[in-house]
């Protein structure tokens, strides 16, 4: 062996920052699932996107629009988000906002922007499967507050105070929730942004399911305190998961330092599905609407059937399309999940999104209510075999 291949052999190909970054559990059942599996999985609406917005990409392309776009996304298209946002922040301008690579790309653009090594950052538990992997990835130390069930999956401003030290950078909320499908009410809302005022905390706050919701309104972070990075999508509200389009709503100073960093990571996000998006916000809105509709239809049919099934408790969601139960039969989630995919119906195991996820497992209800009622007949044959606690 030659010195340059030992010394490669001591150092490692890879970077130490993977060494506890797993494969998500979502997608790990997802491929395991064959052809005839019934999807109550993945987190994606079932519909297409409307019409006028796929019109609107192919006289994109066709049009010309084929070219790199700023690095900040479309004026235009940000001009019309501008629109969007006053709901939230009244004074919010073009200089608020950055087009990214979906929510996702905010998310890791966010985590490389702020989190450095002895950082603590609060994250929700269960929580989307991304933010702890990202504290991971850039060496701060991740420090989970609880969503509980007998607080309908709802956190504990008092909690979330008692967790803070001189560590803390930073904390993630995520409202409508996934895993849960709670939204958070405006009291929680505020004693967060109040927790993070007085302990000079950024707030990284994910919205992509805003439009997502069946009671009530949606009470967004964004708004008096500078120090909010606000990440939203196209994906769910327009039913584009593959497109790979969001933004991001923050102050200036902030988005003028993570616009670097997306020049770095992707240069620019796509020219034609801006445009595409574009058309979406300035056309007809009766879409989303309907969506919904269906959604909360969906909501109510896999919430009964499954209270309905010895063993199971579901609370009903109040926004997204996701339902967590929690089981009292003897069997880990994981191998609950594998059970009831064996039987023909794709799940996720509820310690996929934390610690508190155990005795959980999650179903999505982005399919249709045949498939749903289909699912929960397996899933309800499944478990009558199972003993229970």
């Amino acid at each position: 062996m030659s010195v340059v291949e030992s010394e490669e052999e001591e150092i490692g190909m890879f970077s130490s920052r993977m060494d506890n970054i797993e494969q998500s559990g979502i997608r790990k059942i997802f491929g395991m699932a064959d052809e005839k599996s019934i999807h109550l999985g993945i987190g994606e609406p079932d519909f297409n996107p409307p019409p006028h917005i796929a019109v609107a990409l192919k006289e994109a392309v066709d049009a010309g629009y084929n070219k790199y776009s700023p690095v900040l996304g479309l004026p235009e298209l940000r001009e019309a988000l501008v629109g969007r946002m006053r709901r939230f922040k009244k004074d919010v301008t073009v200089d608020n906002i950055m087009v990214t690579m979906g929510a996702s790309s905010g998310l890791a653009l966010s985590s490389m922007a702020f989190y450095e090594p002895g950082d603590e950052i609060l994250l929700p538990d269960p929580g989307f499967v991304f933010y702890k992997p990202h504290s991971i990835l850039y060496k701060a130390k991740p420090i989970c507050y609880a969503l509980r069930h007998e607080h309908n999956y709802i956190p504990q401003v008092d909690e979330i105070n008692e967790l803070v030290t001189k560590n803390t950078k930073a904390i993630i909320t995520n409202s409508p929730s996934n895993p849960c499908g709670s939204t958070f009410p405006k009291d929680v809302v505020r004693g967060i942004i109040e927790i993070a005022q007085d302990n000079n905390m950024v707030v990284i706050s994910d919205e992509v399911y805003d439009e997502i919701i069946y009671e009530g309104e949606h009470h967004s972070f964004l708004g008096d305190y500078e120090n909010v990075v606000h990440l939203n999508s196209f994906s769910k509200t327009f039913a584009m998961t593959g497109w790979r389009i969001g933004y991001m709503v923050s102050s200036p100073d902030i988005i003028e330092h993570i616009s670097r960093l997306q020049y770095y990571a992707i240069a620019c996000p796509s020219t034609p599905l801006q445009r595409a998006c574009l058309a979406g916000l300035q056309g007809p809105k009766d879409f989303i609407a309907d969506m919904v509709s269906h959604f909360k239809h969906r909501r109510d049919v896999i919430v009964d059937r499954l209270n309905a099934i010895d063993g199971f408790s579901c609370l009903k969601p109040t926004g997204a399309f996701y339902v967590f139960p929690s089981y009292d039969f003897k069997i880990d989630d994981t191998d609950l999940t594998m059970h009831i995919l064996k039987a023909g119906v794709v799940s996720t195991y509820g310690s996929a999104f934390g610690d508190r996820g155990k005795g959980h497992i999650r179903f999505s209800y982005a399919n249709s209510v045949e498939n749903i009622e289909k699912g929960m007949d397996i899933v309800r044959d499944a478990v009558s075999e199972l003993e229970r606690n």
